[in-house]
């Protein structure tokens, strides 16, 4: 781990304690959006696997986990062309309401049957997120100054909004589909949607001020304070087709360095959408104190992990900033990967106890969410964070759809990679994941001092006790 040796800047001043008002709106408003969609997505496999006589489509399960990693890997392609777009043309907030009220539209037309009504839902599930997720995350970032310590636990506890959605939207929309029907749970899936958008819609004014009311640069933009971008004068004038400076360039490249390392996180823990799920349904115990707890329920472990760790890593990142002891951002991602891999060893032990048939306890799937969480934790919220401090002003948005870019091509991978068990067998296909994403991890530490150089952080500043 990283200490004040590799640290990312040196501590110089405080900020009063706290957070905007305006983090909590985003905060409910992405936990409304992410209970629609984790609702969705743990119901997707099941329904495009589960017999026809029951709704369901009955297609192999490589099929369904080919479809499955199509479509959460276009969920992460269109946010490029929907942070350009937002950047450009309709500022951040447009955006949102915009891809809300597409992704509204995606779920109530998933509770239609049907094979037309559920490939137009997808597409509208796909366009509507590209506009919606990464100028949420954007504006995020824009709520606080340059080299602001409480950053990285800001996007802690946004993070805490999605898995809250997360958690719930198994529970809700998993065993209304389960128990009453598929397109119960897919409607459900819509009412969450609409709430989270009446949310934003009714408080965004009164609580973001100026933060994403606007496109980003079109003519001439005053540079930021200095420190940050490329450390000119502030209210130095500069237009968006201005050449990158030699800091931006660095910056870029770290951003797209850290992007490639998230690859294998993702293409490793989005097999819990699919492998895991079928995993979980036909291999594992699922008998617990006289009743057999439904499938999609095992989706809420990872968000309920989260909602009770998240607030401890939000506060862990700040005191070690304090101490001088914080590791850098690559050291957290490589971090991160070593505790994802350390996740899929519990699964190696689930797959040697079915080996003969039998059924895995539910303690080795229960650990290994676990470790995934704690591995996200000190990966994911920590990568938003940083894109929003190194993308340039002008690219703000872009680049975030860069980052959830990575997140495309690794769900992609990870319904080709799961599409590999049946034949290949579960163990092999585990035990190859761990030994990649463990490999990727001690990359990433071992580069991590280079890349933070890169990253020419401005002072570091720590909220007072």
């Amino acid at each position: 781990m990283s200490t004040a040796s590799t640290s990312e800047a040196p501590v110089t001043e405080v900020v009063k304690k706290g957070h905007p008002k305006g983090l909590y709106l985003l905060f409910a408003t992405e936990m409304w959006e992410r209970m629609s969609y984790y609702g969705m997505r743990a119901l997707l496999v099941l329904y495009m696997t589960g017999a026809a006589d029951h709704g369901g489509f009955h297609w192999s399960r490589a099929t369904a986990l080919k479809i499955y990693g199509t479509y959460t890997a276009l969920v992460y392609l269109t946010p490029l062309a929907g942070g350009y777009i937002a950047d450009r043309y309709l500022g951040q907030r447009r955006a949102v309401v915009l891809g809300g009220f597409l992704m509204m539209i995606g779920h109530f037309l998933m509770a239609v049957p049907g094979e037309v009504a559920f490939f137009a839902a997808l597409t509208f599930l796909i366009v509507g997120n590209g506009f919606f997720k990464p100028n949420i995350s954007t504006m995020v970032g824009g709520l606080y100054p340059p080299g602001d310590a409480r950053r990285d636990g800001a996007f802690t506890i946004f993070y805490m909004g999605i898995n809250l959605g997360a958690f719930l939207s198994p529970l809700v929309c998993g065993t209304l589909g389960e128990k009453l029907g598929w397109h119960w749970g897919f409607g459900s899936a819509g009412v969450g949607m609409g709430l989270g958008l009446l949310t934003f819609l009714a408080l965004n004014k009164r609580l973001l001020g100026d933060v994403g009311l606007v496109p980003a640069p079109r003519g001439a933009q005053k540079l930021g304070p200095p420190g940050e971008g490329d450390y000119r004068a502030p209210g130095e004038v500069q237009t968006e087709t201005a050449k990158l400076t030699p800091v931006e360039r660095d910056r870029l490249g770290v951003i797209f360095a850290l992007a490639f390392f998230n690859i294998f996180f993702w293409a490793a823990f989005e097999q819990a959408g699919g492998l895991m799920t079928l995993y979980t349904d036909t291999k594992v115990d699922r008998h617990l104190f006289g009743m057999v707890v439904p499938t999609t329920w095992f989706q809420s472990i990872n968000p309920m992990f989260i909602v009770l760790l998240g607030p401890l890593f939000s506060m862990l990142w700040v005191r070690l900033a304090k101490a001088r002891r914080e590791p850098s951002t690559p050291a957290k991602l490589g971090i991160g990967l070593l505790l994802l891999s350390f996740g899929f060893v519990l699964m190696l032990g689930a797959s040697r106890q079915t080996a003969d048939g039998g059924q895995a306890a539910m303690f080795w799937v229960v650990g290994a969410y676990f470790f995934h969480t704690v591995g996200e934790l000190c990966l994911s919220p920590v990568g938003l964070s940083a894109v929003s401090k190194l993308a340039p002003a002008r690219f703000a948005s872009l680049m975030m759809g860069v980052w959830l870019l990575s997140s495309f091509v690794a769900n992609y991978l990870a319904g080709l990679i799961g599409s590999y068990s049946e034949r290949l067998g579960e163990f092999t296909l585990f035990a190859t994941i761990v030994g990649v994403t463990a490999a990727a991890g001690a990359v990433l530490i071992a580069l991590s001092p280079v890349i933070t150089k890169k990253m020419h952080n401005p002072p570091v500043v720590v909220p007072t006790a």
